[in-house]
């Protein structure tokens, strides 16, 4: 990988890490509101990565040297082109938080974007015509061309 592919990637991973409070309480405000307008239930089996998945946040984690004390987090917020937008990086385990383990990677999802995520799978092509994590989600009803973001 080059280093600007390289730089590239821990410049995705750095925005998506939840440092900031204030955009928290932005998503957690608009999680709420659409909580709020439908009552869904969804199936299917907890969060689960990909092996190539597995391999990148190894990867990502070995090369930023990480504290063991930060997990895979992922998450919703409102926004994007078709309502709500995935995110994924590295946090602390808060007491909302589910714990799941795939891949031998444990990964933590708060308990109020579980119905949003249940049944997603998380995937890292590194091909010539895609690159970069992708979510597969039985539950979404609309995404976007970029599949980015989605809508139940």
């Amino acid at each position: 990988m080059s280093a600007d592919t390289e730089e590239n990637l821990n410049n995705v991973i750095a925005d998506l890490i939840d440092d900031d409070e204030e955009d928290e309480q932005q998503s957690t405000s608009s999680l709420a509101d659409l909580e709020s307008e439908s009552e869904v239930e969804f199936n299917g089996p907890p969060v689960s990565l990909t092996e190539r998945a597995a391999r990148q946040v190894r990867k990502i984690r070995d090369d930023e040297a990480l504290d063991e004390e930060l997990h895979l987090r992922v998450a919703v917020e409102g926004g994007g082109c078709s309502g709500l937008s995935y995110k994924l990086g590295f946090d602390h385990k808060s007491e909302d938080d589910e714990v799941l383990v795939s891949q031998g990677i444990e990964i933590i999802v708060d308990s109020k974007h579980m119905m949003y995520l249940k049944g997603i799978s998380v995937d890292y092509p590194d091909g010539l015509d895609a690159r970069g994590f992708t979510f597969d989600n039985p539950n979404a009803t609309e995404t976007c061309g970029c599949g980015s973001s989605f809508a139940t």
